[in-house]
């Protein structure tokens, strides 16, 4: 098993790993509950650049030549930058009045969202690939990672904590209230 930078040939996996994630957060972008619709949209994103789910923002978990799990991380300072083609997207196309809350903010990098194949979960992967992500981010390079938990999803609090993350407060995204993260160098 490898983890590694993403390249703009591993598009469809990511996008099919990271939906699993955020489904319902798609879901409110283009305003309806379509599963084909939602990983299109997010595809879109992920094959292009310069964006907040390009490829370029993500990490893959490489097994046998096949990707089991991605990742999606970047530097919380440049949210509002990387978010403006996905939100003058959705104001096109989807949602006149898009203007989702700051997930995010300068000081931290942020883990947006992480997906393992349903056949690969409770092996330990989503561990293995954060704590890839603490040891590159926070041992290595001695910065801030933040991340959003469901008070809905108990398990992924506590891999979090058990990890070392420690709660920071809360925020609302697409009008929802999820508990806020950090683990700091």
């Amino acid at each position: 098993m490898i983890i590694r930078k993403a390249t703009i040939k591993d598009s469809n996996d990511i996008a099919t790993y990271l939906l699993l994630a955020m489904e319902d957060i798609v879901y409110k972008f283009i305003g309806e509950e379509n599963h084909n619709k939602a990983k299109e949209f997010l595809l879109h994103f992920i094959e292009k650049e310069n964006n907040q789910y390009s490829y370029q923002n993500c990490f893959v978990v490489e097994d046998d030549n096949e990707i089991i799990a991605a990742v999606n991380i970047y530097d919380g300072a440049k949210l509002h930058l990387l978010r403006e083609p996905i939100a003058q997207y959705v104001r096109t196309h989807y949602n006149k009045q898009f203007n989702p809350e700051d997930e995010t903010q300068k000081g931290e990098f942020y883990i947006d969202t992480l997906g393992v194949n349903p056949k690969c979960q409770g092996k330990g992967i989503g561990s293995k690939l954060l704590q890839f992500l603490i040891d590159e981010y926070v041992t290595k390079k001695q910065k801030t990672l933040g991340l959003l938990v469901d008070e809905g999803n108990p398990n992924a609090k506590k891999l979090y904590l058990k990890l070392g993350f420690k709660p920071v407060g809360n925020k609302t995204l697409v009008g929802k209230t999820l508990e806020h993260l950090q683990i700091k160098a």
